[in-house]
């Protein structure tokens, strides 16, 4: 499956317009300041952009940032404005055909963002066997990967390698494929079903579980967004299966609880992180505002905490009195209240 992919993304397709499904490009618009960064990028890299999300989280002002699958390099030409000249921006890809354009276009862009030297760099390899070109464990502050985990032919050893390439509070921010169940034998040997990012879709519940497993103990949600599939002879083959592009955020930090306990705490944003004033979006389900103190749990404490974002936070509370699980975030004590006949209720953020 390895070289039929490389060779569907090498050589099959032309351009995304080859593509017949739209799963591999459903990223939204961007917002305006990202908007005028990709607007920099090559004409012939952004027509063979292949994405289902937006991979640039914010603060990344000097930061050492690794992209996974970065195809002809998009991606890594964004994230290199972002970075500026004092970070390093190193993309990874099994295909030579999409390097060799990602690699034609540097001088083009470090002249265009005025650079006196390249911050990106590119190197061919393959995403489950990281360890073996050359990258040094711990040394990445932001991973980030648009739509190819799926195409993984093992995934476990794809986070693993992340997780140990990642600095102790790095993160991994990534856009992939999800399937609302798992995927059949059949459905996931499918070489254009598989090209298309579909039948190497995991099913979200065992990404959640294999995430944990690797280190990353509490995986948080960004956005999500469903995926309709138009063609009707691969509607018909996929049946009732239904796939959503999802953005997730993972932080590498072993004090990381498998829940979210409380401790007391709360945060307050001062609204310095770069473009946004108002708000910060730490996950779906936590929404940040300027000047405002904000209960959270312990591990949404520690993902501020212990990251590049501490400078932008005031933090309120420490660690010597447990409160037990943290209501807010959608789970409470599964047993029946005393006196009472009604089932306890646990739920999850």
């Amino acid at each position: 499956m390895r070289e039929t992919v490389e060779r569907y993304y090498g050589s099959v397709l032309e351009s995304s317009s080859d593509l017949k499904t739209n799963a591999c490009t459903t990223a939204g618009p961007p917002p305006g300041h990202l908007s005028d960064l990709i607007g920099n990028v090559h004409g012939d890299i952004t027509s063979t952009y292949y994405g289902c999300g937006l991979v640039y989280p914010p603060q990344l002002n000097g930061m050492r940032i690794l992209d996974l699958g970065c195809g002809t390099g998009r991606d890594c030409y964004v994230l290199s404005q972002l970075a500026t000249e004092d970070g390093i921006v190193i993309g990874i890809d099994m295909t030579e055909a999409q390097l060799e354009i990602a690699r034609g276009h540097l001088d083009y862009h470090t002249k265009k963002f005025g650079y006196s030297k390249p911050n990106v760099e590119f190197k061919k390899g393959y995403l489950e066997t990281l360890d073996e070109i050359g990258l040094q464990p711990g040394s990445f502050d932001v991973i980030v990967s648009n739509c190819v985990i799926n195409l993984a032919t093992d995934k476990p050893a794809v986070l693993r390698h992340a997780y140990s390439l990642l600095k102790e509070g790095g993160e991994l921010y990534f856009a992939d494929i999800y399937a609302d169940r798992r995927i059949s034998k059949q459905l996931a040997s499918d070489p254009v079903l598989y090209g298309e990012c579909l039948s190497g879709a995991q099913y979200w519940n065992d990404f959640q579980t294999l995430a944990k497993a690797v280190g990353f103990h509490d995986p948080r949600l960004i956005k999500d967004s469903p995926i309709a599939i138009h063609d009707p002879a691969i509607a018909q083959l996929l049946g009732d299966v239904r796939f959503y592009s999802a953005t997730y955020r993972l932080f590498k930090n072993d004090q990381l609880e498998a829940a979210c306990e409380d401790y007391g705490q709360a945060v307050v944003y001062r609204g310095t992180i770069d473009h946004e004033p108002r708000q910060f979006i730490v996950d779906k389900h936590h929404v940040l505002e300027r000047g405002r103190a904000t209960r959270v749990c312990g591990n949404t404490w520690r993902m501020l905490h212990d990251t590049r974002f501490r400078p932008h936070f005031d933090f309120i509370g420490d660690w010597e009195r447990h409160y037990g699980i943290f209501e807010e975030c959608g789970t409470i004590l599964p047993f029946d209240a005393p006196g009472s006949s009604d089932p306890g209720v646990s739920g999850c953020c």
